[in-house]
């Protein structure tokens, strides 16, 4: 296999091997690098898995490993693992971004709120609900349905909120609850108040320009062709793409 098609350099796999399951049991798996590398490339081209290059070895090993490990919550692992690793940062970002589902995401097991598949003006379609930094480096995300308000997820997602100084969120995100649930994190949230409310909060302009960051993220994200469509019947693994996209873009 020539240097040309691994996706990662050895030292950015040096900095993953550490979160990489050891508890092989019977034959060894084959190069992860490879099979790794493998699994981007298909995220990054939006291809099917049996179309991926032979390179990579075999097609059914690359979805394998992808599945099994999505399932386990390793690439989440991963994930967590290097975000986390610099410290908490000083100002997040929070938004969402709507991905189109394809017609192949139909059918999987549990009915359409399990799945994240939801329909909104776009049709059928899945938000991404982000945190990021202001060097546009995600932080943490979930997934729901496209018909999900913001405000609704981001009761959710401000849970794993790090010990920010302050968080810039647009007028979906105006909601007293939202507003309370950021103050007792110690954060200052930096909201434009909504037009129908009386009383309205301090808020910075100055500071806000800096809320661009996350578009660029999604922007960045959504270069990987199976993140900016969802061709995944699972929420787990759609999940599982978007953690893989978030490593490889901003933490190695």
């Amino acid at each position: 296999m020539t240097q040309d098609f691994f996706w990662l350099t050895e030292a950015q796999f040096d900095r993953i091997r550490p979160h990489l399951p050891t508890d092989t049991r019977g034959k060894a798996r084959v190069d992860d690098r490879r099979v790794i590398s493998g699994i981007v490339h298909v995220l990054k081209s939006g291809g099917c898995w049996v179309d991926a290059p032979a390179v990579y070895g075999p097609r059914k090993t690359l979805y394998n490993r992808f599945v099994r490990w999505a399932e386990k919550g390793v690439w989440q692992k991963l994930f967590h693992a290097l975000a986390s690793a610099g410290g908490p940062p000083e100002q997040v970002l929070i938004d969402s971004s709507a991905v189109k589902a394809h017609r192949s995401a139909a059918g999987g097991k549990g009915g359409r709120r399990p799945q994240a598949i939801g329909r909104s003006r776009g049709g059928r379609t899945t938000k991404i609900h982000a945190l990021t930094d202001r060097h546009c480096r995600l932080i943490a995300f979930l997934l729901t349905g496209g018909n999900v308000a913001d405000c609704t997820a981001g009761h959710d997602l401000l849970k794993q909120l790090p010990d920010a100084r302050i968080l810039h969120a647009d007028k979906g995100y105006d909601s007293n609850a939202i507003r309370a649930q950021v103050e007792a994190n110690g954060t200052m949230p930096n909201i434009p108040p909504k037009v129908n409310r009386r009383w309205k909060s301090t808020f910075s302009r100055v500071l806000y320009r800096n809320r661009n960051a996350i578009e660029r993220m999604f922007c960045r994200l959504k270069d990987f062709r199976r993140v900016a469509t969802r061709y995944d019947r699972l929420a787990v693994n759609f999940l599982a793409a978007v953690h893989i996209a978030a490593t490889i873009s901003y933490w190695l």
